[in-house]
């Protein structure tokens, strides 16, 4: 391709656009909407996959001991608990500080506990985090066969539905976020279709005096991708924006909450969607042409 030829196209390819203002607008607006839809939805999957992993690495297992043991057998418990495979952190809960977080919980209602006088029924007890939430299930059983151990609790039940809920929101956000590309490549494509139909008549005159068919493509090509590249450009501004102001609402009143931070996240999510818009806005004006350079 020679620099004049590559002046054409791209002189080309603006005269295009101002000659058709009004169908750029439609095409561009159309690329910019579709991939806010893409982007959002995106924002969401991938918010709720950290959310996931953020639950799945609070599942811990509580380990309780029995009443009356030696120290010895206590630090003895503690150092096994430490070194088994997967532990992150084993924390010493004692008596009096389990009686302590159950009075915090029963808030205005602690004195129901006045029954009890210097009773403590509370056994001294160890939280266990381990790295996966898998390896709890294998765990449990070698935690209760340790001396002084009364039983290992890790909530079953609240497990198994995590697991669940963690594939559901995987596989589900994985199928839904193709669906939704697709679904943003086929709206793409027409709406360039359009752009194309209306210069039909341009393709076919330059197809009869000659012209080869990459040589009528690379104007439509370079449109294609100029129109997706700003649609995509809008659409990452719109969503900058929008996740900001979540962010900051979310923060005031869920302080915790486990969000991906805004970067270099959001830097991410840009180039990919200026990837995405300008790679669909080529292919859909590819596949446009198509038809009409069958002349």
């Amino acid at each position: 391709m020679t620099l004049r030829s590559r002046k054409y196209f791209v002189k080309e390819t603006f005269n295009s656009i101002k000659r058709n203002q009004l169908m750029s607008f439609a095409s561009i607006s159309t690329v910019a909407l579709s991939l806010l839809v893409l982007g959002l939805f995106l924002l969401m999957v991938l918010n709720a996959n950290n959310l996931a992993q953020y639950l799945e690495n609070q599942v811990q297992v509580t380990v309780y001991m029995q009443d009356g043991i030696r120290d010895d057998t206590v630090q003895a418990a503690q150092k096994s608990l430490e070194t088994m495979p997967g532990v992150v952190k084993v924390t010493k809960i004692t008596k009096a500080e389990a009686l302590g977080r159950f009075k915090d919980r029963l808030g205005d209602q602690v004195r129901l506990l006045d029954a009890l006088g210097e009773d403590n029924p509370f056994p001294l007890s160890f939280d266990v985090q381990v790295d996966q939430p898998g390896r709890i299930a294998t765990l449990v059983p070698e935690i209760e066969k340790m001396q002084g151990v009364e039983t290992a609790k890790f909530g079953r039940e609240v497990v198994e539905h995590l697991f669940q809920l963690t594939k559901i929101l995987r596989i589900g956000g994985l199928i839904l976020v193709s669906l939704l590309a697709v679904a943003t490549l086929f709206i793409i494509a027409n709406t360039i279709r359009i752009t194309v139909f209306a210069r039909r008549r341009e393709v076919s005159i330059m197809k009869y005096v000659g012209a080869t068919n990459w040589f009528i493509r690379w104007p439509f090509l370079l449109e294609g991708m100029l129109m997706g590249f700003l649609g995509a450009v809008i659409a990452s501004l719109f969503l900058i924006q929008i996740y900001l102001m979540l962010q900051n609402k979310i923060y005031t009143t869920l302080a915790f909450f486990p969000l991906i931070p805004s970067w270099p996240f959001l830097g991410y999510l840009t180039l990919f969607l200026i990837g995405i818009g300008t790679f669909i806005g080529a292919a859909g004006s590819s596949i446009s042409l198509r038809k009409f350079l069958d002349v």
